[in-house]
C-alpha cells in the first residue's frame, strides 16, 4: 500500500496530487474494488464517466477497478458510451457479493483517503499557513468596540494559534468575538471526503460546518479532496464525551467524524462552557493530550485507538466563575486567558451610535441620554450586546407599524419593555 503524495504549488500551498494507478491512492485494491461494486449497485445506468464522478477517481482508476470487477464476473459490459468509458451493470454474483458489503459497511460516496495521507496534508497546511498580521486582526475585529488591550490579545491569539480562555458576563460579545477572530484567519484548506482506517470509513466532509470553494486547477488534482474555507464549528450545551470521540452508526456501517475533526485548520468555539450536560473536569481531562501535543486519540467500535492531528485554533467562552470549572493545572496549558468586560459607558455609546446608524436610523446624542436614563432608573448593568438588542426592537415596530424610520424617546421606550419585560416611565418631554 502506497502512501498519498501531495505536491507543492508555487504559492506554496498544498495541493493533493492526482493518481494515475490504483496505488497511487494509498488505498487496498480491494477495499477500492468493493467501494466501486456498490456504486454499480446503486446506478442503473452506471457507466465508467458517472462512477469516477461519484468516487472522485480519474477515468483510468474507475475502468481499471471496473474491469477488474468484469473479470471476477461481478458486473457486465453493456456497451461502449466513448473512448474508455462502458456502460456497466449487475450480474447475480454481483448483487450478492453488493448485498453482503452493504451488510458491513453501507458507504456509497467519494473514495477515502488513508489516515497516514489526511494526517501529512493537515500539518503541511498548518506549517504552510502565513502569519498574521495586526492590521488582519484590526479589519477582522473592525465592527467590534474593544479595548486596545483586548485586540492587543486577541491578535496574539490569531497569529501563535495558541488556545483561549475567555470569561465574562453574559451579553457581552465573547462568541461575537470568538466568530471574528476566526476571520482574521486568511486562506483555505483541504479536506478529504473521508477517511479510510483498517477498512473502516470516517465521513469527514459536512456541508454544514464546510463551505466549498473553487479550487481553480481544472480537475487537475486529487478529487478525493475538497477546498473550503477555513471551518469555524461552534458547539455548546450539546457537548457530551461521547460526542467529542467517532459517531458509529448502527444503520449504515460508517463514522460521522467528531466536532474537533471536523474543525482541523480552523477554529473550535466550546461556548457556555460549563452548562455541558457531564461534569466540566471530565470535559476538561478530555482536552489535555490535544492542548499539550496537538494530537487527538479517538475510538473505532473495534476498541482500536487511531491518533489524528489536532490543529485548530480552541476557544473557551463561558460566563461562569472559572475557578468553578477549572483548576490551575488546565489554565496553565491555556495559551491566553481574556476576561470581556461590560462597557463602560463611553464604550456603550460608541457601540449605541454604530447600531443606529448601521440601521439606518439618524443618531442623536438625545436619544443615548434617554436610554441612559431608562437603565438608571431600572438599576441595570450595561451590557454589550444591548444596543444592538435594542435597536433591533426598534426596527420590528417600525416595519410592523409601518411607522417612519425615526428614533424617538417613544420608540426607544417600547422597545425596552418588548425587551425587559418592563419600562420605567416615560421622562416629561
Amino acid at each position: 500500500m502506497t502512501t498519498q503524495n501531495a505536491v507543492t504549488l508555487p504559492t506554496g500551498k498544498a495541493t493533493p496530487a492526482r493518481p494515475l494507478k490504483v496505488d497511487d491512492t494509498g488505498l487496498d485494491f480491494g477495499f477500492l474494488a468493493d467501494l466501486l461494486l456498490k456504486i454499480v449497485y446503486a446506478d442503473a445506468n452506471c457507466t465508467t464517466e458517472r462512477a469516477a464522478e461519484k468516487a472522485k477517481l480519474s477515468m483510468p482508476v474507475t475502468e481499471e477497478l471496473l474491469q477488474h470487477l468484469y473479470r471476477e464476473k461481478f458486473v457486465e459490459i453493456r456497451g461502449l458510451v466513448g473512448y474508455g468509458n462502458n456502460r456497466y451493470g449487475m450480474l447475480d454474483r454481483g448483487w450478492q457479493r453488493a448485498q453482503q458489503l452493504l451488510e458491513l459497511n453501507g458507504y456509497i460516496g467519494p473514495a477515502p483517503v488513508s489516515l497516514l495521507a489526511y494526517t501529512e496534508m493537515v500539518r503541511q497546511q498548518s506549517a504552510a499557513r502565513e502569519p498574521i498580521q495586526p492590521d488582519a486582526v484590526q479589519r477582522a475585529l473592525s465592527g467590534l468596540i474593544l479595548p486596545e488591550g483586548t485586540v492587543q490579545t486577541l491578535g496574539l491569539v490569531a497569529n501563535s494559534r495558541r488556545s483561549l480562555f475567555m470569561t465574562g458576563p453574559s451579553g457581552n460579545g465573547k462568541t461575537t468575538i470568538a466568530t471574528a477572530l476566526h476571520k482574521a484567519q486568511p486562506g483555505e484548506i483541504w479536506i478529504p471526503y473521508a477517511i479510510e482506517v483498517d477498512g473502516q470509513i470516517i465521513k469527514v466532509f459536512d456541508s454544514h460546518n464546510h463551505h466549498p470553494v473553487a479550487d481553480g486547477h481544472a480537475g487537475n488534482y486529487d478529487e478525493r479532496w475538497i477546498k473550503i474555507e477555513r471551518p469555524i464549528v461552534i458547539v455548546g450545551g450539546e457537548m457530551t464525551i461521547e460526542t467529542m470521540d467517532l459517531i458509529y452508526s448502527q444503520s449504515v456501517k460508517f463514522y460521522e467524524a467528531p466536532f474537533q475533526l471536523k474543525a482541523n485548520g480552523g477554529t473550535l468555539v466550546i461556548d457556555d462552557f460549563g452548562r455541558q450536560r457531564v461534569d466540566p473536569h471530565d470535559l476538561l481531562n478530555r482536552w489535555i493530550v490535544p492542548l499539550e501535543g496537538r494530537i487527538d486519540f479517538l475510538t473505532l467500535h473495534t476498541g482500536k485507538k487511531i491518533e489524528v492531528p489536532f490543529e485548530q485554533l480552541l476557544i473557551f467562552a463561558t460566563n461562569l466563575e472559572p475557578s468553578d470549572l477549572v483548576d490551575d493545572a488546565f489554565l496553565r496549558r491555556m495559551g491566553y486567558r481574556l476576561y470581556v468586560n461590560p462597557p463602560d459607558r463611553e464604550m456603550y455609546g460608541a457601540i449605541f451610535k454604530q447600531y443606529v446608524e448601521a440601521s439606518g436610523f439618524a443618531y442623536q446624542p438625545q436619544y443615548l441620554d434617554y436610554v441612559y436614563h431608562l437603565y438608571d432608573a431600572d438599576g441595570r448593568s450595561l451590557r454589550g450586546c444591548e444596543p444592538r438588542d435594542l435597536i433591533q426592537h426598534c426596527m420590528d415596530l417600525c416595519n410592523y407599524e409601518s411607522r417612519p424610520k425615526v428614533l424617538s424617546e417613544e420608540l426607544l421606550h417600547s422597545a425596552w419593555r418588548n425587551y425587559f419585560g418592563a419600562a420605567p416611565a416615560l421622562l416629561p418631554r
